[in-house]
Protein backbone atom coordinates (compact mmCIF):
# COMPACT_ATOMS: atom_id res chain seq x y z
CA UNK A 1 0.00 0.00 0.00
CA UNK A 2 1.40 3.39 -0.96
CA UNK A 3 1.82 6.33 1.39
CA UNK A 4 -0.97 8.28 -0.32
CA UNK A 5 -3.34 5.30 -0.04
CA UNK A 6 -2.64 4.95 3.69
CA UNK A 7 -3.40 8.62 4.35
CA UNK A 8 -6.50 8.45 2.17
CA UNK A 9 -7.73 5.35 4.03
CA UNK A 10 -7.48 7.18 7.35
CA UNK A 11 -9.24 10.18 5.88
CA UNK A 12 -12.07 8.09 4.42
CA UNK A 13 -12.66 6.37 7.77
CA UNK A 14 -13.19 9.83 9.30
CA UNK A 15 -15.85 11.00 6.87
CA UNK A 16 -18.89 9.58 8.68
CA UNK A 17 -17.65 10.98 12.00
CA UNK A 18 -16.97 14.40 10.47
CA UNK A 19 -20.43 14.37 8.94
CA UNK A 20 -21.92 13.65 12.37
CA UNK A 21 -20.06 16.60 13.88
CA UNK A 22 -21.04 18.88 10.99
CA UNK A 23 -24.69 17.94 11.45
CA UNK A 24 -24.46 18.59 15.18
CA UNK A 25 -22.86 21.98 14.58
CA UNK A 26 -25.56 22.90 12.09
CA UNK A 27 -28.57 21.48 13.92
CA UNK A 28 -27.81 22.58 17.47
CA UNK A 29 -27.73 26.37 17.02
CA UNK A 30 -29.72 28.03 19.80
CA UNK A 31 -31.17 24.82 21.23
CA UNK A 32 -30.88 23.04 24.55
CA UNK A 33 -28.50 20.15 24.05
CA UNK A 34 -29.62 16.65 25.02
CA UNK A 35 -27.14 14.33 26.78
CA UNK A 36 -26.89 12.24 23.60
CA UNK A 37 -25.10 15.15 21.88
CA UNK A 38 -22.25 14.94 24.39
CA UNK A 39 -21.91 11.21 23.72
CA UNK A 40 -21.92 11.73 19.94
CA UNK A 41 -19.31 14.50 20.15
CA UNK A 42 -17.06 12.31 22.31
CA UNK A 43 -17.37 9.24 20.09
CA UNK A 44 -16.90 11.09 16.80
CA UNK A 45 -14.00 13.23 17.97
CA UNK A 46 -12.19 10.24 19.52
CA UNK A 47 -12.54 8.27 16.28
CA UNK A 48 -11.23 11.20 14.23
CA UNK A 49 -8.32 11.77 16.63
CA UNK A 50 -7.36 8.09 16.37
CA UNK A 51 -7.39 8.20 12.57
CA UNK A 52 -5.48 11.48 12.50
CA UNK A 53 -2.84 10.05 14.81
CA UNK A 54 -2.51 6.94 12.65
CA UNK A 55 -2.17 9.14 9.55
CA UNK A 56 0.52 11.20 11.26
CA UNK A 57 2.43 8.05 12.17
CA UNK A 58 2.23 6.94 8.52
CA UNK A 59 3.43 10.36 7.37
CA UNK A 60 6.33 10.31 9.82
CA UNK A 61 7.32 6.83 8.68
CA UNK A 62 7.20 7.95 5.05
CA UNK A 63 9.36 10.96 5.89
CA UNK A 64 11.87 8.73 7.69
CA UNK A 65 10.85 10.28 10.99
CA UNK A 66 10.71 8.57 14.36
CA UNK A 67 8.34 9.45 17.18
CA UNK A 68 10.82 11.95 18.60
CA UNK A 69 12.17 12.87 15.20
CA UNK A 70 12.83 16.15 13.44
CA UNK A 71 10.64 18.65 11.63
CA UNK A 72 7.81 16.64 10.12
CA UNK A 73 6.98 14.65 13.23
CA UNK A 74 7.16 17.64 15.55
CA UNK A 75 5.06 19.76 13.23
CA UNK A 76 2.36 17.10 12.91
CA UNK A 77 2.28 16.30 16.63
CA UNK A 78 1.67 19.98 17.40
CA UNK A 79 -1.25 19.90 14.95
CA UNK A 80 -2.59 16.77 16.62
CA UNK A 81 -2.44 18.46 20.05
CA UNK A 82 -4.40 21.41 18.64
CA UNK A 83 -7.00 19.02 17.26
CA UNK A 84 -7.28 17.26 20.63
CA UNK A 85 -7.71 20.62 22.38
CA UNK A 86 -10.50 21.57 19.96
CA UNK A 87 -12.19 18.23 20.66
CA UNK A 88 -11.92 18.82 24.41
CA UNK A 89 -13.40 22.30 24.01
CA UNK A 90 -16.32 20.91 21.99
CA UNK A 91 -16.98 18.21 24.59
CA UNK A 92 -16.96 20.77 27.41
CA UNK A 93 -19.34 23.04 25.48
CA UNK A 94 -21.69 20.12 24.78
CA UNK A 95 -21.56 19.07 28.43
CA UNK A 96 -22.41 22.62 29.50
CA UNK A 97 -25.31 22.70 27.05
CA UNK A 98 -23.83 25.70 25.24
CA UNK A 99 -24.91 25.22 21.63
CA UNK A 100 -23.21 28.41 20.39
CA UNK A 101 -19.83 27.39 21.82
CA UNK A 102 -20.31 23.82 20.61
CA UNK A 103 -20.89 25.09 17.11
CA UNK A 104 -17.78 27.31 17.22
CA UNK A 105 -15.55 24.52 18.54
CA UNK A 106 -16.89 21.96 16.06
CA UNK A 107 -16.14 24.32 13.15
CA UNK A 108 -12.62 24.78 14.53
CA UNK A 109 -12.23 21.01 14.92
CA UNK A 110 -13.38 20.49 11.33
CA UNK A 111 -10.89 23.05 10.02
CA UNK A 112 -8.02 21.57 12.00
CA UNK A 113 -8.89 18.07 10.78
CA UNK A 114 -8.79 19.28 7.19
CA UNK A 115 -5.43 20.93 7.79
CA UNK A 116 -3.98 17.71 9.22
CA UNK A 117 -4.99 15.78 6.09
CA UNK A 118 -3.44 18.42 3.86
CA UNK A 119 -0.16 18.53 5.77
CA UNK A 120 0.04 14.74 6.20
CA UNK A 121 -0.14 14.31 2.43
CA UNK A 122 2.64 16.86 1.88
CA UNK A 123 5.07 15.80 4.60
CA UNK A 124 6.92 13.14 2.63
CA UNK A 125 8.31 15.83 0.33
CA UNK A 126 9.84 17.85 3.19
CA UNK A 127 13.58 17.93 3.74
CA UNK A 128 14.71 15.36 6.28
CA UNK A 129 16.68 17.84 8.41
CA UNK A 130 16.56 21.58 9.03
Amino acid sequence: MTFACKIEDHQVRCQAHLLTLRMLAHDQAGTVLPRQVVIEVIQASEAILAEAEAAIMSACAAAGDTRGGPRAGSFLRVRLRRLAAAADDAIVAAGAGDSAQLRRHLYRFDSLTSAIWTVSCQVRTWPRRC
